[in-house]
């Protein structure tokens, strides 16, 4: 078990002397013994990393949401999932959570709506009377052959989808998330080397990290955690509904493992960045992406 950590946060005012440790000095090489506070060095508890916990998970009800969904409840947390219309995938997620223990709710609703935000949060408060974890990760996507062909009810769509409602769950959620909790959202590779047929698409998932990266500033001095994931092309029925059949099977061919990714080999992201294994990150993401080198 991990001991309580000395560091704190330190609000500085203009021209303030930053000091967090006691002054010390060593002869190299240097001993733990000898220093004030010891480095923490003890392992990260690795069972059972969200004991407890509450998750709320847009888009939870298939694809990398519920394999997130069945890794946290896996991990000692009950689940909320919030979700469009896919009532029979939402269900199955259901029964395999409670197979495994966990509590789970499920929430039928078009984020792209700001009530239907609202109202996510709070039926998850009214049933499990906390909040712990949001994971923004619903999102939607159509090809386009090029900008003009991406009509402003498309692009309207997209970015409602992608992008406000992040915003706004993230909104509702915040005044019920205390100290520790954590904030992770689904960006995409797209954001980072664009896409020539999803261009409304990567464009949202820039604003995702932006909000990221922002919202990490923000909400530091409550010491609560923000980050991103960036998967890269991902097995999910969102693939299997949005390109023709050609496309489809060769999906994920041109990474350097030659395939797509399975969304459970993202959900351990997912993990890493909601459980203190992370407690040392924010405003940061996360690449399962098939091997694809990105900067940033």
């Amino acid at each position: 078990m991990r001991r309580k950590s000395n560091h704190r946060f330190i609000t500085m005012k203009k021209n303030e002397t930053k000091q967090i440790r006691p002054r010390q000095s060593q002869r190299r090489p240097g001993r733990e013994s000898g220093m004030t506070p010891e480095p923490q060095s003890d392992p990260v508890e690795s069972h059972l990393k969200l004991k407890d916990k509450v998750a709320l998970i847009t888009g939870g009800d298939s694809g990398i949401g519920k394999a997130t969904a069945l890794l946290f409840a896996a991990h000692g947390a009950d689940i909320a999932i919030a979700y469009l219309s896919e009532t029979e995938d939402a269900n199955e997620t259901r029964w395999e959570i409670e197979k495994a223990g966990r509590r789970c709710l499920l929430i039928k609703g078009d984020l792209s709506r700001e009530a239907n935000c609202r109202k996510a949060v709070e039926k998850t408060l009214q049933h499990f009377s906390r909040l712990d974890i949001l994971i923004n990760n619903a999102a939607v996507h159509w090809e386009s052959e090029g900008l003009e062909d991406i009509t402003t009810e498309q692009l309207t769509r997209t970015f409602q989808t992608n992008v406000f409602a992040y915003f706004w769950v993230t909104k509702y959620a915040l005044p019920h998330l205390k100290e520790g909790s954590t904030i992770v959202n689904t960006s995409s590779v797209t954001a980072y080397r664009g896409s020539g047929k999803l261009i409304d698409y990567a464009a949202t998932k820039g604003a995702v990290m932006g909000f990221t990266r922002s919202l990490a500033q923000s909400l530091a001095h409550q010491k609560i955690r923000v980050n991103a994931v960036a998967p890269g092309p991902i097995w999910t029925p969102l693939i299997a509904a949005s390109f023709d059949k050609k496309r489809v099977s060769e999906f994920g061919s041109d990474t350097l493992f030659g395939r797509a990714g399975e969304p459970n080999e993202v959900a351990s992201c997912f993990l890493f960045l909601a459980s203190d294994d992370s407690s040392y990150m924010s405003g940061q993401c996360l690449h399962p992406n098939g091997g694809e080198i990105l900067n940033g």
